[in-house]
C-alpha cells in the first residue's frame, strides 16, 4: 500500500495480506500441475481485493508466466512494475483504449471481426504486431466468438499481418457443479480448434481451466496453461474441490477493533429496525467497522466474529461504520481489543467462505467488497 499523509494513524479496521503465503501457494499449485502447464495469474479487481501492485510484484518474483487482468488501468499498473511480463486483457476494450495495446505491450482478447479490424489498425500504426488471444464461447454466453463460428474468425485473424496470435481459450460456466456441461464445453472447444486449419497449438497459450476446474484437466490434451485466481489466495473455489490436497493457505485476513463496550439489559432492541432483542443482560462490543468497510449488511444477525479467540454473534443490523457483537462470555474486552472478521485468533478460525455464507454471497464478491478505506497491511517474510 502506498504511504498516505494518514498512514501513521492508529488502525481501526484493516486487512492483512500475507505475501509470503501467496508465493508459497503459487509454488505449491505449480508443483501439483504437469511440468508443461504454464501459470496464468488472474489478478483482476485489484487482485481480488488484495492489492494489485504488491500482489503482482510478488507473483512476478515467484515466477508467474502470464498475468490476466480485466481493465486497461489494471494492465498499466502491472506494466509499470517492469517490462517484458506478458499481460492479457480479459475484458473487451473500448475503441478509445485500443492504442494502448501497443503502448503498454498488451495482449487483447478477441471475440469479434470488428475487434480484429480495430486491433490490426493499432498494429499497423505501431509498426509491429499486436498480441491477441482468441476467445471461443462454448456455453458461457459472455465474451468470445460462438464455437461454431470460431474457424472463420481465426482465419480472419491469421490473415491480419499486424496481429500475432498468442493464445486461444474458453471459459467454463459451471466447472464446480456441472461436470457434464463442463465436459461438453471442453468438447466444443477442442472441436473448434480442430477446425482451425494451420493452428499451431504448441506455440500458444491454450487455456480453459481456472481454480474451479483444474481437477478436470485431462492428462493428454492440447491445454498447456491454467488460469489461477482464487486458489492462489488460499481459498478453495468450492468445498469439495479435489484441489484441497494442494494445501494452499489463506493470504487475506480482515480485522477491526472494539471502539466501545457497554452493558444493556434484557429486552433491549439493537440497531436500526430493532431486528434483534436481547434475551439476557448483555455486554455489547461496538466494532469500528461496518458495511462502509466491507462487512455485508446481509450478515446482520447472522455473522460471527472472533474476540479473545471466541466466536461472538453479530447483534442487529450492520451499520455503515459500526457493528455490534455479543461479548458477554468473553473476559477483559475493552476499547481497543482486536476483533477478527476473517482469519485466525487464539486457535480459532473464520474462513472467507464461512463469512461469505453468512451474507448469502461468494468469496469472490466478499474480497472485492472490502472497501478502499480499509488499509492493506502487507507481510512479506517468506519463512518456510
Amino acid at each position: 500500500m502506498n504511504p498516505t499523509p494518514h498512514s501513521r494513524l492508529p488502525l481501526r479496521c484493516w486487512a492483512e495480506i500475507d505475501l509470503a503465503a501467496l508465493e508459497r501457494n503459487l509454488r505449491l499449485i505449480r508443483a501439483s500441475l504437469p511440468a508443461h502447464i504454464r501459470y496464468v495469474a488472474v489478478i483482476k479487481a485489484d487482485a481480488y481485493g488484495h492489492g494489485l501492485p504488491e500482489t503482482a510484484a510478488r507473483l512476478m518474483h515467484a515466477g508467474a508466466d502470464l498475468f490476466a487482468v480485466a481493465t486497461l488501468s489494471e494492465a498499466a499498473t502491472v506494466r509499470e512494475l517492469g517490462p517484458g511480463w506478458p499481460i492479457l486483457l480479459l475484458s473487451p476494450l473500448l475503441p478509445e483504449e485500443d492504442r494502448y495495446l501497443a503502448e503498454y505491450d498488451l495482449a487483447a482478447t478477441v471475440s469479434t471481426a470488428e475487434e480484429v479490424t480495430r486491433f490490426e489498425a493499432v498494429g499497423r500504426a505501431a509498426g509491429r504486431p499486436v498480441a491477441v488471444h482468441l476467445k471461443i464461447d462454448t456455453g458461457m454466453g459472455r465474451l468470445g466468438v460462438w464455437h461454431e463460428q470460431a474457424p472463420a474468425l481465426y482465419q480472419r485473424l491469421v490473415a491480419s499481418p499486424h496481429l500475432r496470435l498468442a493464445g486461444v481459450f474458453t471459459h467454463f460456466a459451471s466447472p464446480d457443479d456441472d461436470v457434464a456441461f463442463t465436459a461438453e464445453q471442453r468438447r466444443r472447444f477442442l472441436a473448434a480448434l480442430d477446425r482451425c486449419t494451420g493452428l499451431k497449438l504448441g506455440e500458444l497459450f491454450v487455456h480453459a481451466d481456472n481454480s474451479s476446474g483444474l481437477e478436470s484437466m485431462p492428462g493428454a490434451s492440447p491445454f498447456n496453461a491454467v488460469r489461477v485466481g482464487l486458489l492462489q489466495f488460499g481459498i478453495l473455489p468450492h468445498p469439495h474441490s479435489l484441489l484441497a490436497q494442494v494445501r494452499t493457505e489463506p493470504v487475506f485476513s480482515f480485522r477491526t477493533r472494539v471502539g466501545l463496550v457497554k452493558t444493556l439489559p434484557q429486552g433491549t432492541t439493537i440497531s436500526y429496525g430493532r431486528t434483534h432483542t436481547l434475551a439476557r443482560d448483555t455486554t455489547v462490543a461496538v466494532l469500528c467497522a461496518g458495511y462502509g468497510d466491507g462487512i455485508p449488511r446481509a450478515a446482520s444477525n447472522r455473522a460471527q466474529v472472533l474476540v479473545g479467540g471466541r466466536r461472538c454473534r453479530v447483534l442487529g443490523r450492520v451499520t455503515m461504520d459500526q457493528t455490534m457483537v455479543d461479548v458477554t462470555d468473553v473476559p477483559d474486552v475493552q476499547c481497543g481489543t482486536e476483533a477478527v472478521l476473517v482469519g485466525q485468533q487464539g486457535g480459532t478460525d473464520i474462513s472467507i467462505t464461512e463469512f461469505s455464507r453468512w451474507a448469502d454471497t461468494i468469496p469472490w464478491e466478499t474480497l472485492c467488497s472490502v472497501t478502499k478505506r480499509v488499509p492493506r497491511i502487507y507481510r512479506t517474510t517468506l519463512g518456510v
